[in-house]
């Protein structure tokens, strides 16, 4: 049992964040095409605006609260006078509104991409697989609330503060912080770090872009309704919307 948790808590974790910067730099350098989401909004809107925006919202909320709550030194929350039990029950509260939301958001994502014919035909394997594993990981992570309410004292949060800030600070003995913690929780790592490993193959890349060259985009771009536009409209409509011939608008 020790060897497993040196395994996964002490070595697993480097294997995945390696395969996460490693995969992802060549994948968008050997195949930038492939660097999408692969929305399905023109295939099926209905949903996704409401599914879209709580899963998304929720990840940023749970993604940020993970980053801030264990990477931040203990010593930071002493010095702010935040007790251990107090971060502990923000974390509990905070991340169980956002996994709601994105449980919400999720099971309606889910749902189009399973029971619409059209979208289900245009997904692969892996945009349904890993929709599926986000939301298991989601059930671990609010399954481990009820865990978290039995001991209020926030001395197992400082325990995963440890881990994670061991891990980043290449800590000899890092995965004896968490050795005796619920299986709940090992679960909950180890599919994250899985998710990571799996990260540079999936359409989860897209998280690492932002769109800022539209900031340098020159000129409109002209989207057409499948209804033909009078005459007298395109005549009577500004230069920059009609576009010059042979410009490209």
């Amino acid at each position: 049992m020790n060897v497993m948790n040196q395994f996964f808590f002490g070595v697993y974790p480097y294997i995945a964040l390696a395969v996460l910067a490693i995969g992802s730099v060549i994948r968008f350098d050997r195949e930038p095409y492939t660097w999408r989401t692969g929305s399905s909004q023109l295939l099926r809107r209905r949903q996704l605006v409401a599914g879209s925006i709580l899963f998304h919202l929720g990840v940023l909320m749970i993604f940020g609260g993970h980053l801030v709550g264990l990477l931040t030194p203990v010593a930071v929350w002493d010095a702010l006078g935040v007790a251990h039990s107090a971060k502990q029950l923000l974390a509990m509260v905070a991340g169980g509104v956002a996994g709601v939301m994105m449980l919400i958001g999720g099971l309606l994502l889910l749902h189009r991409r399973l029971f619409d014919p059209r979208i289900r035909r245009t997904s692969s394997f892996g945009d349904t697989a890993i929709l599926i594993i986000l939301l298991i990981q989601l059930c671990l992570g609010l399954s481990t609330i009820f865990i978290s309410a039995r001991h209020m004292d926030g001395e197992e949060m400082v325990k995963f503060m440890n881990w994670a800030q061991g891990v980043f600070t290449f800590r000899a003995g890092t995965a004896d912080y968490i050795a005796d913690v619920h299986w709940l929780f090992k679960a909950h790592i180890v599919l994250g770090l899985t998710i990571f490993l799996v990260f540079p193959f999936t359409r989860l890349v897209h998280m690492l872009s932002a769109p800022v060259w539209y900031l340098n985009r020159r000129g409109w771009q002209l989207v057409r309704s499948r209804r033909q536009m009078p005459v007298s409209r395109i005549a009577s409509a500004p230069a920059s919307i009609r576009g010059r011939k042979g410009d490209g608008r």
